[in-house]
């Protein structure tokens, strides 16, 4: 690995420079502020640029300039004040003063992750906003905050994923300092931080990589534009900036875990794949730390070499998301069968989710118009993070809307206990706590007209091919942005009140009862599947804790036998009841069994919990 970008030298007062330019036949840096000098550079044999120069302090800005043909900005800033296209700023990476040396992580079963928008999260979209907000996450029960990019992007409304300064914090939402207050201050109150990285493109305004080297192939494509050389010519050393970003994160901020954004659509075919490497010295440097720090990787591959372990040809990862969890509850609530949700809707999928991982293990999917996915039956349930609400998952709709808006409000307390009751990792997307009724809109604030214009017409292209009616918000537009930004006073009243209180109750259940807070193996939790009656249950146990779960999909009352194990079993929770905002409670409270089946009745979009009385063990 090699030291990349600007270090101030605090004890000789002076910095470095270094930046990976292999095909460039003179690199100088050109400072700009606070007066303006040229200072020539010399390059080793593997391509990097170096050089140490006096009166270098922190707020010096500088450029780098090629060839003597253009001025560019540091591929490796650590700071852009004045956006994409300005030169980058000197800072000192050790001024912060750290509170947290008693923190040393969470262990991976613990997380139950928030994530969250920094932008639209409060009034404010800056990370001190978000900081004065801890208490509020910590009243529900968060463990883990998940933010989206902060890598800096173009202008001041983005999602984070067209960032092009992957080591530069966003200047609009607090830079630099702004981000170890935020995080300084979750580990004090015992909250990990998790931090979205994208290593699979970056974004088309202010991307000057490819004028220093070959950080970019034409063998591959993405979605997104081009694909980054993770195998071709001269990788190594783009590798190392990926990687030695990862590294940065963890050091620098303290970060607690990396999301890796969409792997799908990152390309690798040598012997060792980027992400094996990536997972294996990120797990190396939590050694050196002595702490808690993962990697968890976002993909629609379904493919479990992922997060299996590299003595047996995996990657190594510590988590993945599982879309199809999410795709198997949002068909059930909504019984939308559009795109890929043509291949769900099935309790029976549920199920599957619930006691293996994905769904797709190798089926033929409609959807794909081929076989998908590779069998997760032998991972743990830890491995797997699952929401019934996300980014993507609202975001990409054409209105953005959530859950509130399309589905009852009884739905909303079953999907809350589908995720948080679930053997996994569960993840909330911010507000669906309350039910927030804003949507989550895509927005962007190029300043380049043509690029403007064609992020427009894609939005328009993409909902057009899915025949949806109506118009597409404007990406470009502000009122698309400020409508994406969250009330979080509307948990303070009303039914959004009791769907907070509702939420912050499971999960101290989650905490507290054994049979769901200590892991165990997939046969400590039987589930079952009633596809006619769009029934589900569950059989959670640990020790003496023994839990059963019954969550009704069903959109009207339902009756229906169940085998209850035997034991006296008591109500912990019943979402119908009022203290909810429920219709009142159809279910018994108490049940007695000698391992019999029981007809029990169900609301609509009923979640109920009991307990076996422990007494009696």
């Amino acid at each position: 690995m090699t030291d990349i970008g600007a270090r101030y030298d605090r004890k000789n007062n002076c910095g470095s420079f270094r930046v990976w330019a292999p095909l460039r036949n003179r690199v100088v840096v050109k400072i700009v502020r606070p007066e303006e000098r040229i200072i020539p550079m010399g390059m080793d044999k593997r391509g990097y640029w170096h050089v140490e120069a006096n009166g270098i302090v922190p707020g010096t800005k500088y450029l780098y300039r090629l060839d003597n043909e253009r001025d560019r900005p540091d591929p490796a800033s650590r700071f852009q004040p004045d956006g994409v296209h300005g030169p980058s700023q000197v800072i000192d990476l050790d001024a912060f003063k750290w509170e947290d040396s008693l923190w040393n992580g969470l262990s991976l079963k613990d997380f139950i992750i928030y994530e969250l928008h920094v932008g639209t999260f409060t009034t404010e979209g800056t990370f001190d906003a978000v900081a004065a907000r801890l208490d509020y996450l910590g009243e529900l029960g968060v463990t883990a905050v998940e933010l989206m990019p902060v890598a800096q992007f173009p202008g001041v409304r983005n999602w984070g994923y067209d960032g092009v300064y992957p080591y530069a914090v966003q200047n609009s939402y607090g830079g630099p300092d702004g981000l170890k207050r935020l995080v300084n201050a979750c580990h004090l109150r015992g909250i990990a931080v998790i931090l979205d990285v994208v290593y699979n493109h970056l974004g088309p305004e202010g991307n000057y990589l490819a004028d220093f080297g070959p950080y970019f192939t034409d063998n591959y494509r993405t979605p997104w534009g081009q694909a980054i050389n993770f195998d071709g010519s001269y990788s190594d050393e783009v590798r190392c900036y990926f990687i030695e970003n990862a590294l940065y994160w963890v050091r620098e901020y303290h970060i607690d875990a990396l999301r890796i954004d969409a792997i799908h659509g990152i390309f690798d075919f040598s012997a060792k794949h980027f992400l094996q490497e990536l997972a294996e010295i990120v797990h190396r440097e939590a050694a050196v730390l002595d702490r808690k720090i993962y990697v968890i990787a976002e993909s629609d591959l379904n493919d479990v070499r992922v997060i299996s372990p590299e003595e047996i040809g995996g990657y190594g990862i510590d988590a993945l998301w599982n879309d199809d969890f999410h795709h198997a509850v949002h068909t059930l609530l909504t019984g939308e069968q559009a795109g890929y949700y043509q291949d769900f809707g099935k309790i029976e999928q549920l199920k599957k989710a619930f006691k293996e991982g994905f769904i797709y293990s190798g089926e033929y999917s409609s959807f794909r118009k081929r076989r998908h996915g590779s069998s997760s039956r032998d991972m743990f349930a830890r491995q797997f993070v699952v929401f019934s609400q996300n980014h993507d998952q609202i975001g990409n709709r054409m209105n953005g809307e959530r859950l509130t808006s399309l589905v009852p409000f009884e739905a909303l307390k079953l999907v809350a206990g589908t995720v948080l009751l679930s053997p996994n990792i569960p993840l909330l997307f911010m507000g669906e706590e309350y039910g927030e009724t804003a949507p989550f809109q895509y927005f962007v604030s190029h300043n380049d007209a043509f690029l403007i214009e064609a992020v427009r017409k894609g939005r328009l292209g993409e909902f057009a091919c899915l025949q949806c009616e109506g118009a597409v918000p404007d990406p470009q537009a502000e009122e698309t942005f400020l409508r994406s930004k969250i009330d979080s006073e509307l948990h303070q009243a009303g039914k959004h009140k009791m769907l907070f209180n509702f939420y912050a109750q499971i999960l101290k259940l989650r905490k507290s009862l054994p049979a769901l807070s200590i892991p165990c193996g997939r046969d400590a939790t039987e589930v079952k599947g009633f596809e006619n009656e769009r029934v589900f249950t569950m059989h959670r146990r640990s020790g003496e804790s023994n839990l059963l779960i019954l969550l009704a999909f069903h959109r009207k009352p339902v009756s229906l036998p169940i085998l209850i194990p035997e034991g006296t079993w008591v109500t912990r929770l019943d979402s119908s009841s009022p203290k909810w905002g429920g219709p009142g409670e159809r279910a018994v409270r108490k049940i007695v069994s000698y391992g019999e089946e029981i007809a029990l009745n169900l609301n609509a979009f009923n979640i109920v919990l009991y307990e076996r009385d422990r007494e009696e063990l």
